[in-house]
């Protein structure tokens, strides 16, 4: 025991100390951020451009319609990026004159035959461009208010019997168990806390189990391990080396975690309050749709009041001293018992290259449980969900997909009882081909290899 204490302080001071580990501890977080945050602050950037359209209408004869009868006029609102100019008698051959010779970002052409035609409608426009999606989507989202509101006026539908219409259903789910019932409160809640733990279990797993094998491949290579050998018996030298990069990965992933909360809720907090603001500026049209008998309407969507108190309560709801301490145990448990797979492949070859037909093996049930994960999620109870929790090589991250759901007590014990056996037994196993494989060099090693080596004694 005293020999293991420092191979694990040799392995875990080595490796924090590495400008490798640094970088990476400082920029993992950034990179994760900006991989999250990056698509809706560029969803978020507009074209400061300012545009200015020309709308021509053409009566039901095909004949260019006068300032004073144009309908459409208040349809369209103006904004700093967009502003449409209505041109009253000008003709289609007009239209392409003042596109291609003047200053106009596009002509709009509407034909008033097609905007009670049926429930396809096309409108033109001419343009030297090709139009960005934000003035299509501007566009169509004008034109669909006003028609279907020209719609209601025809078939004398009030906006009352319109709003009486709308009905939103809600399914809350109430559990019967043996000591009565007990409300679910937000599924979709506990389905994100079971995505998410999963998915980071499978992170650590992955990424610093793979570590693991690198590292006994390095030492291999260099022939550090003859010198260390002599020391140390090979199993504690595994062992060391498991716990020590573990130690790290814990580490490294504490201070991932306290950055990208700092940046996700810092970049979310200024994306708000650059909204807020920008809604604020946004002037509210006056004249909008008001046009020939149409009823008033405005075309931005209602902003939803959110109910924070109900939130928080399935927040609350959630067991999360058996959610946190369920995932420091397989995220522990998951990591030991993999990582032991890998050394056992780092030992058996002579180079990275090599470890390529003995990695398909150990990655196929890190990927099939992120495939089952994705099922467990919407159908916690199945039998797909509950058979691939059990088993030790995949319940790391299906577990922690059910886990959110109350799942009986008996199942998590048999898991966890399953997985602590399957780690032993996988540790022995390991040590066997690690005590023979580390000295291997020059020789090109087989599954055939592997079950020789398993025999010594």
């Amino acid at each position: 025991m005293g020999k293991l204490k420092y191979i694990i302080a040799r392995e875990y001071t080595t490796r924090v100390r590495k400008k490798a580990f640094i970088v990476m501890t400082i920029l993992g977080p950034v990179l994760f951020a900006a991989l999250m945050i990056a698509p809706a602050w560029i969803a978020q950037v507009e074209d400061n451009d300012l545009k200015e359209i020309a709308v021509i209408e053409i009566d039901n004869i095909g004949k260019p319609v006068p300032d004073s009868l144009m309908i459409l006029k208040g349809v369209f609102e103006n904004s700093k990026q967009l502003k449409f100019t209505f041109l009253g008698s000008t003709t289609y051959s007009q239209a392409e004159g003042i596109v291609r010779n003047t200053g106009y970002y596009a002509a709009l052409i509407v034909r008033h035959n097609v905007l009670l035609s049926g429930d396809k409608v096309s409108v033109e426009v001419l343009s030297k461009k090709q139009l960005s999606y934000g003035v299509e989507a501007q566009i169509r989202s004008a034109l669909e208010t006003y028609i279907y509101n020209r719609k209601l006026v025809a078939y004398n539908v009030t906006a009352d019997i319109l709003k009486s219409l709308n009905t939103k259903v809600y399914v809350v789910t109430t559990k019967i168990d043996s000591e009565g019932a007990k409300g679910q409160g937000n599924i979709n809640i506990k389905r994100g806390v079971g995505y998410f733990s999963g998915f980071l279990v499978y992170i650590f797993i992955f990424f610093f189990g793979a570590q693991v094998m690198r590292g006994v491949v390095e030492e291999k290579s260099n022939r550090i391990l003859e010198v260390i050998i002599t020391s140390v018996k090979p199993f504690q030298l595994m062992m060391g080396k498991i716990i020590g990069i573990g130690m790290v990965g814990l580490t490294q992933f504490l201070i991932w975690v306290v950055l990208s909360l700092f940046i996700f809720f810092g970049a979310e907090a200024f994306m708000v309050n650059r909204k807020m603001a920008s809604l604020q500026t946004q002037q509210q049209p006056t004249e909008l749709f008001q046009s020939k008998s149409l009823p008033a309407q405005n075309t931005a969507p209602p902003i939803e009041e959110i109910d924070v108190s109900a939130f928080m309560k399935d927040i609350y709801e959630i067991d999360f001293f058996v959610v946190i301490g369920a995932f420091l145990f397989y995220f522990i448990g998951g990591y030991l018992l993999y990582a032991a797979m890998f050394a056992a492949i780092g030992a058996a070859v002579d180079s990275e290259t090599d470890t390529q037909q003995f990695m398909l093996p150990v990655t196929i049930p890190l990927i099939v449980s992120i495939i089952v994960m994705m099922n467990a999620i919407t159908n916690p109870e199945g039998q797909l969900a509950f058979w691939f929790s059990i088993i030790p090589f995949t319940s790391p991250i299906v577990m922690m997909a059910r886990i959110g759901f109350e799942i009986p007590w008996h199942q998590l014990v048999l898991s966890t009882a399953l997985l602590i056996a399957t780690f032993i037994f996988m540790t022995w196993f390991a040590g066997k081909i690690y005590r023979t494989g580390i000295l291997m060099y020059g020789k090109k090693t087989g599954y055939k290899e592997i079950i020789k080596w398993m025999r010594y004694r």
